[in-house]
């Protein structure tokens, strides 16, 4: 190596990965140390509750890199390697063998894990989660033509699951407390899309339940008791009740969080000057949304770690992207951006019935904050400088297919 500065990642996704690959591609010579705790080669997730469980893809097609990039830039990969514990005073890691490693920069791309119900029969054998490559590939297992899932949640991961498991012949009853699917997320317009999306395909779709115990026998699960006393039968049980961010460490580090995030500038650097944070668990100042935010999506992962990378080696950078996401389930395919917590309404270009639509959500002052396209695509680069212009557009205009968006786009301007 030209010098001797030492970089650490710890986190071995798609976030950790690209940010090896962002260090090299921007000249930085030294040690690189990549720490991971599975034993598997980086990978993306999101394709766990997609492609994979279609039979679409396989483990190598969604691998960031192979070994051999590993070793042609010169990353020291440590799989199946534990972080136990940061110390920013003095530039040092402690690893599970109480071995410790310095630095000089170190980036934080831990991600987060499923959340664990609080109820009796949650650690039974056959109750699933979805978060690693070995949770997909059991669950893929149990997903046998004829056999019944029973779904804790209707959000991302639970829909898309549950997508898959029809298709493949699988009983899927879902049992979601809210009203609706997704409305934390897209709101009670849109989230009634994918009610009836996932009724039509016939699962049972069990809104306004809880569930109070997953109910046993031998040790195995075999479904599910509700608040109501009902019973849901089932060979297999899938928990999918959100993701909880890995902060422990920041904590330990005495670094600022707050809200399950570490807090990060736009530089994604955290409250120590060397030590940055991107993906999961980086809750960064946005510059367009003079807000902090935190999206758990792949999006980030792809795309900080560089923003994160120029800071490291000492230059200047913002992560400006509007947060982002995309899902598949049976014939619905969709995207999303923009940020949108609050909002005064949603309005809808398109065919909603059809699901052919673009969905906008305006503030009061008919402001575009998000959009979402949904079968209909080349236009999230016009969704996107409608939401970035912060604008006032006409909404007749807008929901008016007639009108190319592009238009929109250039009278905002």
């Amino acid at each position: 190596m030209a010098n001797s500065r030492t970089f650490v990642i710890i986190g071995g996704g798609l976030a950790g990965a690209k940010a090896a690959e962002a260090l090299r591609d921007k000249g930085f010579d030294a040690h690189i140390i990549l720490c991971a705790e599975e034993e598997l080669l980086p990978y993306e997730r999101p394709p766990l509750s997609k492609e994979f469980l279609a039979g679409k893809k396989s483990l190598s097609d969604f691998t960031v890199h192979d070994s051999a990039w590993y070793c042609e830039n010169e990353i020291d990969l440590r799989l199946g390697t534990r972080v136990l514990s940061v110390d920013p005073a003095a530039h040092n890691i402690k690893l599970a063998d109480n071995t410790g490693v310095g630095y000089d920069k170190l980036l934080l791309a831990t991600g987060s894990r499923s959340r664990r119900l609080p109820i009796g029969g949650s650690d039974a054998a056959g109750v699933h989660y979805l978060r690693t490559f070995d949770d997909a590939s059991t669950l893929n297992s149990a997903l046998v033509e004829g056999s019944s899932l029973a779904v804790v949640g209707a959000g991302w991961i639970g829909l898309e699951v549950a997508a898959s498991a029809r298709q493949r012949g699988v009983k899927v009853t879902v049992v979601e407390a809210a009203s609706l699917p997704l409305i934390g997320a897209l709101g009670a317009e849109v989230g009634s899309v994918f009610a009836r999306l996932h009724r039509e395909h016939g699962v049972d779709l069990r809104l306004k339940s809880q569930v109070e115990e997953i109910t046993t026998a031998a040790g195995k699960a075999t479904g599910l008791r509700l608040g109501d006393g009902t019973n849901v039968t089932a060979d297999a049980v899938l928990v999918a009740v959100g993701a909880q961010p890995n902060v422990e460490l920041a904590d330990q580090a005495g670094l600022s969080t707050s809200g399950g995030g570490v807090l990060v500038e736009a530089s994604l650097r955290t409250s120590d000057a060397d030590i940055y944070a991107v993906g999961d668990i980086a809750a960064a100042e946005h510059p367009l949304f003079g807000a902090r935010v935190r999206t758990e999506h792949w999006a980030n992962a792809l795309k900080q770690p560089a923003v994160a990378a120029t800071g490291m080696l000492g230059e200047q950078a913002e992560y400006a992207e509007l947060p982002y996401f995309f899902t598949d389930q049976y014939d619905l395919g969709m995207e999303y951006a923009g940020y949108a917590p609050t909002y005064d309404r949603v309005v809808f270009r398109g065919d909603v019935d059809s699901r052919e639509f673009i969905a906008f959500w305006l503030d009061a002052g008919s402001r575009v904050l998000a959009g979402m396209n949904v079968n209909i695509w080349d236009v999230l680069d016009d969704i996107k400088s409608l939401i970035r212009s912060k604008r006032a557009v006409d909404p007749d205009t807008l929901v008016d297919p007639q009108v190319p968006l592009g238009d929109l786009v250039s009278s905002t301007q």
